[in-house]
């Protein structure tokens, strides 16, 4: 008899249970189940381990001393270059110039050390590195309403010797005609002065313009190279107002107070200079009621007086030997014409005029093409039988007339 269909349990086979088939994974299902056993993974982590930075890359760096390490002093250099953490976290030491701080972190503890790793070293001398360079002195200074302007010393300290930078001359060299270079207007153009500071020889004297800007730091830059430095007054032509050499000249039409007030100004603008030089000032130089109380004032502080030879009227020489004070004039203007052909027939003219005299000061404006031609000229002057020197080696103690 066929059985009962009808009254057999449901999923039964004639009677005999179906086997249970096994079940299959397909690839999502393995690729979720790994993704979630990732997820576990990295919680368990995130609970287990203290790490606050997350896996961020880090570098480790051992902060412990090896044995045998010498202690090295607060600002030092460690000897592979790199500058070490301070004795103290309360005292703090501004990096070098043109250094870079890295931060190390360290990956176990997530412990900052900032590391100061120096500069490329300057291949030009600093200012504290020159043998010769004198710091500014607090006994040549007078306080005026304008700031600090240079003055002799009590014990007879004057700026003219203290600033100055002579040459060392050997015996063979002593009796040389003398020329002393003076480049004017440092400080005004910044092609001009970067030319003068980067070309020129040290012997060769600068003269900064009081309107200049960062005269301080170009000043010191200067004398740390070598250079002895004037300041130039500016001070009335002929033609002023028309041709004006800038605020605060020296005018003839000023009573004696306001261009003493004036001259003390520009005084202010920096220091470190052995002297003055006159910046125009033809109609002023040949006034003897307006330049005279001007040079006495400057002759006091114990300056060098140079004539910028605008005029041949001037009287600053006969003023200049009753003050007993160092005096200059300039004998040649090296680019009154300024092309390079002019500019070497007028070095020469300086040459002639040093060879007759036995001393010639030149004077020259801070151009790029100047300062190409003397730069060039210098290289082979003394070759000639001269010698290059500061403007304080030629400024003499002029004669009274």
């Amino acid at each position: 008899m066929p059985p009962d269909e009808l009254n057999a349990p449901l999923g039964r086979d004639k009677g005999k249970q179906a086997t249970a088939k096994p079940r299959r994974f397909g690839a999502p299902q393995v690729l979720a189940g790994l993704l979630a056993l990732s997820g576990l993974v990295v919680a368990g982590w995130a609970m287990l381990v203290n790490d606050p930075l997350g896996g961020e890359p880090v570098a480790v760096v051992s902060t412990k001393a090896k044995p045998g390490d010498k202690p090295t002093a607060a600002g030092s250099e460690h000897r592979d270059g790199v500058a070490p953490a301070t004795a103290s976290a309360d005292v703090k030491i501004p990096p070098p110039a043109d250094s870079k701080t890295v931060t190390i972190i360290d990956g176990s503890s997530g412990k900052r050390q900032d590391i100061v790793i120096p500069g490329k070293p300057d291949a030009r001398p600093k200012s504290d590195e020159h043998s010769s360079l004198a710091p500014i002195d607090r006994k040549l200074l007078e306080v005026t309403p304008h700031g600090a302007i240079p003055v002799a010393a009590k014990d007879g300290a004057r700026p003219a010797t203290a600033y100055a930078q002579p040459r060392a001359l050997p015996p063979t060299k002593k009796d040389l005609p003398r020329i002393a270079v003076i480049v004017g207007g440092v400080g005004i153009s910044a092609a001009g002065t970067a030319d003068a500071a980067g070309m020129l020889p040290p012997p060769v004297t600068f003269a900064l313009s009081p309107y200049g800007a960062d005269l301080a730091k170009l000043a010191e830059r200067a004398r740390g190279e070598g250079h002895e430095i004037l300041l130039q007054l500016p001070m009335e032509p002929f033609d002023y107002p028309d041709n004006d050499p800038g605020p605060q000249t020296l005018l003839t039409s000023l009573a004696v107070e306001q261009n003493i007030d004036r001259l003390h100004w520009v005084m202010s603008r920096f220091q470190g200079y052995v002297g003055v030089i006159s910046a125009m000032g033809a109609r002023f130089t040949a006034s003897e009621q307006a330049l005279r109380p001007v040079m006495v004032d400057a002759a006091k502080r114990g300056l060098v007086y140079v004539d910028d030879g605008a005029s041949t009227r001037s009287i600053a020489g006969q003023i200049a030997g009753a003050q007993n004070m160092p005096f200059a004039r300039t004998d040649v203007v090296i680019d009154a014409v300024p092309t390079p052909t002019e500019i070497d027939h007028a070095l020469n003219r300086l040459e002639m005029a040093a060879r007759q005299n036995g001393s010639a000061v030149g004077l020259a404006s801070a151009q790029p093409a100047t300062i190409e031609r003397i730069a060039a000229w210098a290289k082979k002057v003394e070759d000639r039988g001269f010698v290059l020197v500061p403007i304080s080696m030629v400024a003499l103690k002029a004669k009274s007339s």
